[in-house]
């Protein structure tokens, strides 16, 4: 067999492969050989078929599989002699066909993985917020606990005020015709949560209940469901119920609800919470002002294979968030069409970053062993409240400790480059604005 390896481009190769007539002569004998055993055509014996008529009537089947074999095998064998770092399957062109005692030749173009010298990596200098935490904001997360604890209770008036939880049936019509999706039974409605098509809520204050009401409103034009974006519709909607919120008051006892003993200790607790998230906003937001600087200084070509990767990731990722809030990418508008247009810059960004990153690991011996690898097991299961054996058990396979390697010695190298940086603490307003790429791997 007859290799050779051109290189289209950094993330892009030409295997060009040329099997021997012999070779070939052997796989066209050899596939004969095994359709005979099973051949059926009328007027001859299973298994007592003459050759020459097995290859006449199954030349087409012989051919689909010995190109089939010939390109299977000796692709991967020349991926293996030639050391090529494919990553994607390949693309098979200008098969020369096949023919009894002549050469079979193909050529295979594959993606490949870049080969990455990093450079300039070192005496960035970056800017880091100073942290500053706001009482105020403890105060906001504990009302909204409590509150999420408020309670509701039947009024004794009969108007409908703004606050109010109402209690409907509603139909809606476009043109006279009820429109799918448009109608609700016994459906509570808080006035005033923005919660409805603009104006519905607001011209419900005021109705008293047992009211039929005709209601008026016109969907946005960015509305979701394009066959009622930026149409007139009526609902007609019948109030059955009324309702006003009962505030919780925060005691030790509803401090409890949320695992502290005492109002003074969840206090501690959300204060504790908001810091932390502080502090992880104010890292992330330096590692993203070190990975731009990093990127700019590092132009990487990107294989389409790793940007599809990362998409998909990314796809994964913010559909989970999403799918916790009750949400859905569609419900944002977002096809998966333009869910990867969107964010495709932002996946480039990412990959080309994880790509600089291994190569300066590489050529800083930046390396991670197994007590790295243990603690890190004995945090994430400490995190998930996990057996730490079933946790280990997971990571034991290949592809989750490849990457747990990876995502460690990332981190390993991140902190060495912050380390070679000047970095300077300045106050919030102070901060010179940087990219931001959402869902760094």
């Amino acid at each position: 067999m007859n290799v050779q390896v051109e290189e289209i481009s950094s993330v892009k190769k030409k295997i060009c492969v040329e099997v021997s007539a012999d070779r070939v002569s052997d796989e066209i004998a050899k596939a004969y050989k095994k359709i005979a055993k099973t051949a059926k055509i009328k007027g001859f014996r299973q298994g007592k078929i003459p050759m020459k008529v097995v290859e006449q009537y199954y030349a087409e089947q012989m051919e689909q599989e010995v190109i089939g074999g010939l390109i299977n095998e000796s692709y991967y064998k020349a991926l293996m002699d030639h050391k090529v770092p494919a990553i994607s399957d390949p693309s098979i062109e200008n098969n020369s066909g096949l023919e009894k005692g002549k050469p079979f030749t193909f050529e295979a173009h594959v993606e490949v993985k870049p080969e990455v010298v990093a450079k300039d990596y070192t005496g960035f200098e970056l800017q880091k917020e100073i942290i500053e935490l706001d009482d105020q904001t403890v105060e906001d997360r504990i009302a909204e606990m409590t509150g999420s604890r408020d309670s509701q209770e039947v009024v004794d008036r009969d108007d409908v005020q703004n606050g109010d939880f109402v209690t409907i049936d509603f139909e809606g019509f476009v043109d006279g015709v009820a429109f799918a999706g448009g109608a609700a039974q016994d459906h509570i409605l808080e006035l005033g949560s923005g919660s409805f098509i603009p104006g519905f809520e607001e011209q419900l204050v005021g109705a008293n209940r047992g009211d039929d009401k005709d209601i008026c409103v016109t969907f946005p034009a960015e509305y979701g469901n394009e066959e009622l974006a930026g149409k007139e519709a009526t609902f007609k909607v019948a109030v059955k119920e009324i309702k006003a919120k009962v505030a919780a008051v925060l005691t030790d006892e509803l401090a409890k609800e949320f695992g502290a003993e005492s109002v003074e200790e969840l206090r501690q607790k959300v204060a504790d919470g908001y810091k932390d998230q502080e502090e992880k906003r104010i890292e992330e937001d330096l590692k993203e002002r070190l990975m731009t600087a990093l990127v700019e200084g590092n132009a990487v070509e990107v294989p389409d294979t790793m940007i599809s990767r990362q998409l998909d990731f990314m796809h994964r990722n913010i559909g989970n968030r999403l799918k916790q809030q009750g949400m859905t990418l569609e419900m944002m508008g977002m096809t998966d069409e333009s869910f990867r247009s969107m964010y495709r810059d932002t996946a480039i960004k990412q990959v080309q970053g994880s790509l600089v990153l291994e190569a300066i690991g590489q050529q800083e011996n930046i390396s991670v062993d197994d007590s790295e690898i243990d603690g890190r097991l004995e945090e994430i299961a400490k995190m998930a409240n996990a057996p730490l054996d079933e946790v280990k058990k997971h990571y034991a396979a290949d592809e989750a400790r490849k990457n747990l390697l990876a995502q460690i010695e990332e981190e390993k190298v991140i902190t060495f480059l912050l380390g070679q940086s000047k970095v300077e603490e300045v106050a919030k307003e102070s901060l010179i604005e940087a990219p931001s790429d959402e869902e760094q791997e």
